[in-house]
């Protein structure tokens, strides 16, 4: 008669399978995470320094026209630089609430979607 292989030998087989399966989904799970993340980082920081050199431009321009309006182009300078302290100083008193919430709750999503 025919032996055939013991029911608890196949399922120690298959459950060894089964766990060697999930460990290879769980790192390229995790590889395509980190590549998501990655690539967001990556074009974010493009786009970021793109838009920062438009807005140099940008302020350079309505420095020298508002030095040209009030007659000395140094003065547009400062008025500029001080909108920008102004700014900063916003950016002092509300950074947890316009910036580090939200940019946690962007990272916590791409993470865990």
């Amino acid at each position: 008669m025919e032996q055939k292989p013991t029911t608890l030998g196949a399922l120690f087989e298959n459950a060894g399978d089964y766990l060697e399966t999930r460990v290879d989904l769980i790192k390229l799970k995790a590889i395509d995470k980190a590549s998501d993340v990655a690539s967001s980082l990556v074009s974010g920081i493009t786009m970021f320094l793109l838009i920062l050199f438009a807005v140099i431009l940008v302020n350079i321009g309505l420095a020298l026209w508002i030095g040209e309006l009030v007659g000395k182009s140094y003065l547009g300078f400062l008025i500029v630089a001080g909108l920008y302290m102004l700014i900063a100083l916003l950016l002092h008193f509300f950074k947890d609430a316009w910036i580090k919430e939200p940019i946690s709750s962007i990272l916590i999503k791409k993470m865990l979607s």
